[in-house]
Formats: structure tokens, C-alpha cells, sequence
């Protein structure tokens, strides 16, 4: 059978190298598990041979769907767009891995989408764009650090695996890649309103070079003269800052002090 002709508007770069397949494979151990854009099914067949895995996988190329099918017909196979399908119905109860190499284009909406699904999934990996690897396993204070960073690493621990050639894929990515494994940490929820610690982290890395006095002028009537008081010094010290030099928990106090500010 012919095989499926990579198409740019998906994102599409078929590994080649089975021993980098396996090892992608082998970053999950077990449970159900949602494979995103098998394609060929280069990491499929390995996902397959595992037995403790319960493997469902979301295609959204029709050609790549009747290829799976004909090669691995006991696949059970979704013919859909991962960033639209509710997960729910496909995974009523119970928790679910996701993994894939995952299409460059899309990689960060993938992430996003697993956040709202955080407390379902207990591991998300698989094969993403070195730079955007880098930035979701980045420590405070790094160049990478960001919005992915902050907001994943509040719920996942990550960790950057490996790296991956450009010519180990077909066709060659002009970037290099790299494997990474995210797995749930032991905090359930954060000790602030969720949604407005969202809208402080990304509010404040819009503007990520300049003091989130600036970028955060808009969730407070922030004046340039000091405030007093404990908890308005220590207002002042996170707006003197730059969003990469603040961890997770400090932007959980953030977020807290804010939300004070706000209510008075």
C-alpha cells in the first residue's frame, strides 16, 4: 500500500527511526491512552504490542485514517480533530494518558487542551519542537520560562527527555525536537482563584521585559508611588519584578494579593 504524503497545513513530519518510536513509546507504561496523529503509526505499533495499554488514537488526515486501518485494523481509531473533540465522551470516567508526536503547529493548543482535562490525565508525552520542549520544562529566570511554563508546571511536573536530529524524519523538519514527559504532581488545585491566575500569568508575559507594574495596569489601579502596609509592600515587591523571575507558588501569592486588591 502507498504510503501517506506529508501535508504542511497539518504539520506533518513522519518519524522514521523505529529505536526513537519505541523509546517514545516506552514513556508510558499503561492505562487507556489517547494517541494524537498517528499518521503511519511508527509510535502506534509499539503502543500496540504493549498490553497494559488500552489504546484509543485521533487522526485527522482521511488519508493517514485509511492507512491505519488497513495496516492495524485492531486499532481502535477516531477519524477527528483532537482540539474539538470532547474527551469526555470518549473517556466517560476514569483517568487517561495522551501521547504523539505531536504536529509543531498545534503542539501549544495540544498543551492547553490537556490542562483543562489536568485532573483526568496523570501523563501527557511524546515528541514536540525543541524550543517549545525547552520552554515548557524551563526554571525561573531562564529565557524560555513563559506562559506554557508557569501554567503547566502548576500541575504537571516536566521533564525533558531527549533530543531529536532533524534527519529522522521524512520529510526534515527545519528544527531540531525533542521528547518530553509531563506527569500530574500532587496539587490539586490552587490556593487562589484559578481562572484569575490564569489571566496574571498570561497578562503579565505579554509584556515579559518590562516590570509587571506595566503589564498588570490593567487588573490594578497600580500608581508608580510605593504602597504601604504588609501586604501592599509585598504587592510592591511582585510589581518591581519581571514575570520569568516569579515561580509558580509566587505567582499563586500574586495572584492571592490581587485578588485582595480587587475585592477592596
Amino acid at each position: 500500500m502507498q504510503q501517506v504524503r506529508a501535508k504542511k497545513f497539518l504539520g506533518q513530519h513522519f518519524l522514521k527511526d523505529l529505536s526513537i518510536a519505541q523509546r517514545i513509546s516506552e514513556t508510558i507504561t499503561s492505562g487507556p491512552t489517547i494517541e494524537i496523529g498517528p499518521g503511519m503509526g511508527v509510535l502506534t505499533q509499539y503502543l500496540l504490542k504493549n498490553p497494559n495499554i488500552q489504546l484509543t488514537a485521533i487522526e485527522i488526515d482521511r488519508e493517514s485514517v485509511v492507512y491505519l486501518k488497513e495496516w492495524y485494523p485492531e486499532l481502535h481509531l477516531i477519524e477527528g480533530d483532537f482540539l474539538k473533540l470532547d474527551l469526555n465522551i470518549i473517556y466517560p470516567e476514569g483517568e487517561f494518558n495522551v501521547i504523539g508526536n505531536y504536529p509543531y503547529n498545534i503542539s501549544s493548543q495540544i498543551f492547553f487542551k490537556v490542562l483543562d482535562y489536568k485532573d483526568r490525565i496523570p501523563v501527557c508525552s511524546g515528541m514536540i519542537q525543541k524550543e517549545v520542549a525547552e520552554r515548557l520544562a524551563s526554571k525561573p529566570g531562564k529565557k524560555a520560562y513563559g506562559i506554557l511554563s508557569v501554567l503547566l508546571q502548576a500541575y504537571y511536573d516536566i521533564e525533558y527527555l531527549f533530543t531529536v536530529d532533524e534527519h529522522v524524519f521524512n520529510p526534515p523538519p527545519k528544527v531540531k525536537s525533542a521528547v518530553i514527559r509531563m506527569t500530574r504532581n500532587k496539587r490539586r488545585q490552587l490556593d487562589c482563584d484559578e481562572e484569575l491566575f490564569k489571566t496574571v500569568v498570561k497578562t503579565a508575559f505579554n509584556q515579559r521585559r518590562k516590570q509587571m507594574r506595566n503589564s498588570l495596569r490593567a487588573l490594578l489601579d497600580v500608581q508608580r508611588d510605593n504602597v504601604q502596609g504588609t501586604k501592599e509592600d509585598r504587592l510592591e515587591w511582585f510589581l518591581t519584578r519581571r514575570p520569568e523571575q516569579l515561580s509558580v507558588d509566587e505567582f499563586v501569592e500574586l495572584t492571592k494579593l490581587i485578588q485582595l486588591k480587587i475585592k477592596n
